[in-house]
């Protein structure tokens, strides 16, 4: 890998112009000279592209700046943003977050270290434990326990939190988890678990996967997920289910 960078961090982008905690991520980037950050600006029609801008040019070195033409869905832009720190290798470890960074760029890189030559992918769960700080609404978090229900029954696995918006993963795993497009603009989390086991199968799946509790997160205000998703997302996880289910190898279900 080209210079010493451990870890890229992609970050999709849509109208944050107000929300972008710009101030962290310079603060960040400044402290932890192995990290990069990657943000894919998602034809955002406010100034958010400006602030990126902005941000890029104090740290040239250390911010990577993809724009989209046309809005693409997270999903996408997420995808887009993996593929091209892969197809760079700017880092043996790549990760993404969300842009309001409700799980911070320095938790990130600390979970981050938990990938070893057993584990190949990790990823963040607001579990409350002792010590440990999770504000949400309890709306959100009961919506959330519900379609953590359906999901751990789809994938026929033992997992509190698919949805967190952190996961980590080996350069060398990129294009499993994202060379295909996904069935879900919102629920796309939820595949990259699905591709691992049946790629892998559910033994060795699972051997490879690590679930870390957070030790903080903080709701950062309103969801972009429209109420009208709602009703698409069932039929998401009906799609996912199907399609989980004629790829898992019929020996390791």
């Amino acid at each position: 890998m080209p210079n010493s960078t451990k870890i890229v961090i992609v970050v999709p982008c849509f109208n944050e112009q107000n929300r972008l905690p710009v101030n962290d991520y310079y603060t960040f980037l400044e402290n932890n000279p192995k990290a990069k950050v990657c943000f894919v600006n998602d034809a955002s029609t406010d100034a958010t592209k400006e602030v990126l801008q902005s941000l890029q040019n104090s740290l040239p070195k250390k911010i990577i700046l993809l724009d989209n033409e046309r809005n693409l869905g997270k999903a996408e832009a997420v995808r887009k943003g993996v593929l091209y720190c892969a197809k760079e290798k700017l880092a043996p470890h790549i990760a993404y977050l969300d842009a309001d960074l409700a799980t911070s760029l320095e938790e990130c890189y600390e979970i981050s270290t938990n990938l070893n030559s057993q584990k190949s992918f990790v990823f963040a769960s607001r579990i409350l434990k002792i010590g440990s700080v999770v504000e949400r609404r309890f709306s959100r978090f009961l919506f959330g326990r519900i379609i953590a229900t359906f999901i751990s029954n789809i994938l026929n696995i033992k997992v509190y939190d698919t949805q967190c918006g952190c996961k980590i993963f080996t350069t060398e795993i990129a294009n499993l988890l994202f060379g295909k497009p996904f069935i879900s603009k919102w629920l796309f989390d939820v595949e990259l678990f699905s591709r691992i086991l049946c790629h892998y199968g559910e033994s060795e799946g699972l051997r490879m996967m690590e679930e870390i509790p957070v030790k903080q997160w903080i709701d950062q205000g309103e969801s972009k997920v429209k109420i009208s998703y709602f009703f698409r997302l069932w039929y998401d996880l009906f799609l996912i289910r199907k399609t989980h289910r004629k790829h898992m190898n019929p020996s390791v279900v």
